[in-house]
């Protein structure tokens, strides 16, 4: 050990700001990405976001750079929007939906202030959430005077509204109903639990019924809502935004990128000349640093835009067999796969898959679904989960509703039949995501 002056020669990575920045672009999704260039216009003057009117228009900002539409991209034109794109949606909430029915009909002012207290105490998904005894002593009146209150409520649409359990909520829908159905009242109000948990015979013993008659009333709380209220959120839909289009051309898939929900970036004619004044070194110096700002942004958003174009036509190129075959059925893929591919590292293609959605010929996806673990066969091949779900959903599909086939008898069949071994507890992994329930659930007895 001892102390002195050494040179060394290393290679270190250094995460530089525009690093840093085209990495948080190439993990955005398009809405993020969008909103994030309103922040850079409105922290940085020199950007002029100008939407597709003022471009066809002609403005008084000139044009710099991406986004716009360029070779590989899509944009719409007015003739190929949607009607569907001007529609209005009326987002009524359920309380505003609630009140607009009270006032329909003959109330005196106090009975009609009372229902509104009601109303407002309703969760979003339509339930009373408070204590009923708190919201009477709240409005000064009798526990019975509320229950009157409260059964007005309740005869409101959506049917099931202001129910202060689930079984009082399925009951209220099933006397709405214009066909009653008593066996299935008995049941809901003192029978729920057996009926969940699937013990029907001693159900249909004590009831003095058949299993069959179990099976009606099993089928049709199934076509009940157990939450009424969410129908009427407040919460206008979010639609997810393509970043890509795949369609066929020719015989072969094309990878198109989709650039229009981001807004052209334009040059403030009024900033711009500061960047060539003379007699404003202060005003000049600032007006460059925010002009190479925005070369950034554009080189981050276009390196972005072509980093996905890049990774979603090698994903195609693997699952090619997806779109050209009637069953759909993707081919184990990797992270790793794409990565080496296209000489890129496993983290970007992550980044460049996750939130990022293709419209495709079979529909909408999420580049991420392309992604598919593999399970080894008895003959040395890899199959997809997704191919094992596939075989899993046909195989429920035709199987005996009396006698439906347990986890471990999918087993034995994926094993002797396809020669792939699987485990139970996989294939109830798979089952699950399918949403298909157990085979105590499946069974029927009709």
């Amino acid at each position: 050990m001892q102390f002195g002056l050494f040179q060394q020669q290393t290679t270190t990575l250094i995460m530089t700001q525009q690093l840093r920045q085209a990495i948080n672009l190439l993990q955005y999704s398009t809405t993020d990405l969008s909103a994030f260039i309103h922040e850079q216009a409105l922290e940085n003057p020199l950007i002029d976001l100008q939407d597709q009117a003022s471009m066809q228009a002609g403005s008084e900002s000139s044009y710099i750079g991406a986004p716009a539409p360029r070779s590989g991209s899509t944009r719409k034109s007015e003739d190929e929007a949607s009607p569907i794109d001007y529609a209005l949606v009326d987002h009524k909430s359920l309380s505003e939906h609630l009140v607009s029915q009270a006032g329909e009909i003959a109330l005196s002012e106090e009975l009609e202030r009372q229902l509104h207290y009601f109303i407002f105490s309703l969760r979003e998904d339509g339930y009373f959430c408070r204590p009923f005894e708190e919201v009477c002593s709240d409005l000064a009146i009798s526990t019975e005077e509320g229950e009157d209150v409260l059964r007005i409520l309740q005869s409101f649409e959506p049917a099931g509204v202001g129910a202060r359990s689930l079984s009082e909520c399925l009951l209220l829908q099933l006397k709405h109903l214009s066909n009653k159905a008593p066996l299935a009242e008995i049941i809901v109000s003192r029978h729920m639990e057996d009926l969940a948990s699937k013990k029907w015979k001693t159900l249909a013993a004590d009831l003095d019924v058949t299993m069959s008659d179990i099976q009606d009333v099993y089928d049709l709380i199934q076509t009940l809502d157990p939450r009424p209220g969410t129908q009427y959120s407040g919460e206008p839909t979010n639609y997810l935004i393509p970043d890509l289009s795949i369609t066929w051309k020719n015989g072969d898939l094309v990878v198109q990128l989709i650039d229009d929900s981001l807004p052209p970036i334009r040059l403030n004619r009024d900033y711009e000349q500061l960047l060539h004044r003379s007699n404003q070194a202060e005003a000049t110096e600032y007006a460059k640093q925010k002009y190479q700002q925005i070369q950034w942004l554009l080189k981050s958003i276009e390196q972005r835009q072509q980093t996905i174009k890049k990774v979603a036509e090698a994903i195609v190129r693997h699952q090619r067999d997806f779109f050209e075959s009637k069953s759909g059925v993707l081919k184990p893929l990797t992270l790793k796969d794409i990565a080496e591919e296209i000489d890129m590292h496993e983290s970007t293609v992550s980044r460049a898959t996750t939130h990022k959605y293709a419209q495709t010929p079979r529909g909408l996806y999420e580049l991420k679904a392309f992604f598919t673990s593999s399970v080894k066969n008895g003959f040395g091949e890899s199959t997809s989960s997704q191919s094992i779900k596939e075989l899993i959903k046909e195989l429920i599909a035709g199987e005996s509703k009396q006698k439906p086939l347990s986890d471990q008898k999918i087993v034995t069949w994926l094993e002797r039949e396809k020669g792939i071994t699987v485990s139970r507890r996989a294939i109830a992994k798979y089952r699950d995501e399918l949403g298909i329930p157990s085979s105590s659930k499946r069974k029927r007895y009709e």
